[in-house]
């Protein structure tokens, strides 16, 4: 059995994320353009316990459905309901660990801003955003391998099914179990400006993911904001905005937005039927402009991979700095709003996939200077990996041979089963639950169709050469290669870095570590000489928290299936190395090593490379090497 992960580093003993709430607003100013703002208090800051009355409702018809809400709200906290006309039926009991019967928590509407944080609390937000968002994505997989009775051990209680279904989006599916589990961040107040954990450029594959993040409340709505009946003035306040290019009247272009307004729209249609109104968001807009209030901008953009279809980048701070009625496209009155994103911010993620297609297009054209290769491997990786320094004279990474696997010693192979006596599974097509590949993996496999890491492990078995499926076989994917498209760059920071020109999802095969193997006895002997070597056996166990979905299921147990003795060898990579070698060091990287097997014994597993989250073009690499940060720079300057 191995020892659960070791939980998140607390944050700084002292107060130091200086969360103050934001100052009651002053008077109310006109309304703009004459309309009528209604900013009157619109209730009590607590939530009602029951739904309003349409604001379409005769008096009548308001007091009758009020009076409707308010004894169904009372009979609904009446524990005893034998005194119901027809008694309501009683739900069954649920066995399933993973099935948590408990009312939801609303989201606060206490509003703060965070002003400043230390290192180390940033450390702490940013692993703290990556547990959840690692729990969001390995639900999420498991519950759509369990629509495709793939889904394990755990996820397979008929209990489940019965309380959400086999047709609910996967996605949603997750989001709620993490809701009932109180797992979803920063429901405890409402941060405006800036979400701890969260940097700019920050891509996301589902929308609900925003949503468990923080980062924008409203599964549907592009605005999300404070309603007056919940805020401290009694007016409305917007937190966010997602951009999505649903609206035929936006224009966007990046630092300066024209964004449309809410309503108008029949479901289903881009084009505006009905005039928009002065209300809900498009009156919490309005309010924030008055006030200066920044606004966190999001923008979804249609990617042909993507299992959503789309993926959202978190874009920075905006400010609105004019708002007006006009006439849209349509015919109809819209509400428009003028967005210009703050200075001093890093930049936009959007603007940085558009640069990064063209950086594959077209390199030199777009970076006529500083490009020393535009492939270091030669054609022997599956893509180009390029070599980038405008900094300085460095052309370190030019001296080394590329190989694209390691070299290994006689013994990496003795011991190894002969293909006549046969230990392979015997699939002829796509390996299948119950191949001898799959019981070698502890009874699941380790990816899905897609090729992403369900689980971290110990060991994976891959279908090797003693294997009779196909290349094809969805068990065969990190001894295919690079499947990116990779850059060495040189940087201020961390000297020699290793970056992708494409967006790297969570969970994917990103390289190998290759080098020359030697053993223990070798090592000791070149490390006297200074040599640059790898240990595979000081690499932390961070291949752990991948896939851990304890917080949701106590069933969930981390163990060592199937085992894998002490490593006992480096690689030597003074004169040959690969891409993964410049990767650079850091106590809270972006991914991580997972070991190996398909073609020798398990003395010398391949140390393959994976993301720990999704990883947008241009952000560095890095990895925790486990060891002393001098030792990583012999690797990296």
């Amino acid at each position: 059995m191995v020892p659960p992960p070791p939980p998140l580093p607390s944050p700084t003993p002292f107060q130091d994320l200086n969360l103050f709430p934001i100052a009651k607003l002053e008077p109310k100013p006109e309304p703009v353009d004459g309309c009528p703002s209604q900013l009157e208090p619109l209730g009590p800051t607590e939530p009602l316990p029951f739904s309003l009355p349409p604001p379409d409702a005769s008096p009548e018809e308001a007091a009758l459905l009020l009076d409707y809400f308010r004894r169904s709200h009372l009979f609904a906290a009446d524990d005893d309901r034998s005194r119901s006309i027809v008694p309501a039926p009683v739900a069954p009991a649920c066995s399933s660990a993973i099935v948590a019967a408990k009312k939801r928590k609303a989201r606060s509407a206490e509003m703060v801003r965070v002003s400043s944080i230390g290192p180390r609390d940033r450390l702490y937000f940013r692993g703290l955003v990556r547990r959840t968002r690692i729990t969001y994505d390995s639900l999420r997989a498991l519950l759509l391998l369990r629509d495709e009775d793939r889904g394990g051990t755990f996820l397979r209680e008929e209990a489940f099914v019965a309380a959400w279904g086999r047709r609910t989006r996967p996605d949603l599916r997750a989001a709620a179990l993490m809701t009932d589990r109180d797992l979803w961040l920063n429901r405890d107040r409402r941060i405006i400006g800036s979400i701890p954990g969260i940097s700019v450029g920050d891509v996301f594959f589902f929308r609900m993911e925003l949503c468990v993040v923080g980062l924008h409340g409203q599964v549907q709505a592009g605005i999300d904001y404070v309603p007056a009946s919940r805020s401290a003035s009694g007016e409305p306040v917007a937190t966010s905005i997602i951009v999505s290019g649903g609206y035929e009247d936006d224009d966007d272009k990046g630092v300066v937005l024209i964004y449309t307004g809410h309503g108008g729209r029949s479901q289903n249609m881009q084009r505006h039927c009905v005039n928009q109104k002065l209300e809900g968001g498009n009156l919490a807009l309005e309010r924030s402009m008055n006030y200066g209030i920044e606004i966190r901008v999001i923008r979804g953009i249609k990617f042909d991979w993507s299992p959503s279809g789309r993926v959202y980048v978190y874009d920075g701070l905006y400010k609105i700095v004019d708002c007006w009625m006009d006439v849209g496209k349509s015919g109809f009155t819209v509400y428009k709003y003028k967005f210009l994103r703050m200075e001093g911010q890093e930049e936009m993620g959007s603007e940085i996939l558009k640069l990064a297609d063209k950086l594959k297009a077209n390199p030199l054209s777009v970076r006529p200077v500083g490009c020393l290769s535009l492939d270091i491997s030669r054609g022997r990786e599956n893509l180009p990996v390029s070599i980038f320094n405008d900094i300085d004279d460095d052309r370190d990474p030019m001296m080394f041979e590329y190989l694209t696997r390691p070299i290994l010693p006689p013994e990496a192979f003795q011991g190894k089963v002969k293909a006549d006596d046969w230990n392979g599974c015997d699939c002829t097509l796509n390996c299948s639950a119950g191949c001898y590949c799959a019981k070698k993996n502890g009874g699941d496999f380790a990816y899905n169709r897609d090729g992403i890491l369900l689980r971290g492990k110990s060991l994976i078995y891959e279908c090797g050469t003693l294997c009779r499926c196909p290349p094809t076989c969805p068990n065969r994917v990190s001894q295919k290669g690079v499947s990116h498209r990779l850059e060495v760059f040189r940087s201020k920071e961390t000297g020699w870095g290793v970056r992708s020109l494409d967006l790297i999802r969570a969970g994917t095969f990103i390289c190998e570590f290759s080098g020359i193997a030697i053993t223990k006895e070798q090592a000791e002997v070149l490390s006297r000489n200074n040599e640059c070597l790898v240990n595979p056996g000081q690499f932390p166990r961070r291949w752990t928290e991948w896939g851990d979905i304890s917080d949701i299921s106590p069933d969930y147990r981390l163990v060592d299936s199937p085992s894998m003795p002490d490593l006992n060898f480096s690689i030597d990579v003074s004169r040959a190395r690969n891409v993964a070698c410049y990767l650079s060091h850091s106590s809270c990287p972006n991914v991580f090593v997972q070991f190996v097997l398909f073609d020798h014994n398990v003395s010398y597993p391949h140390v393959m490379i994976f993301a720990m989250e999704n990883i947008p073009p241009l952000r560095e690499l890095s990895v925790d090497y486990g060891i002393g940060d001098e030792i990583v720079e012999r690797l990296t300057l």
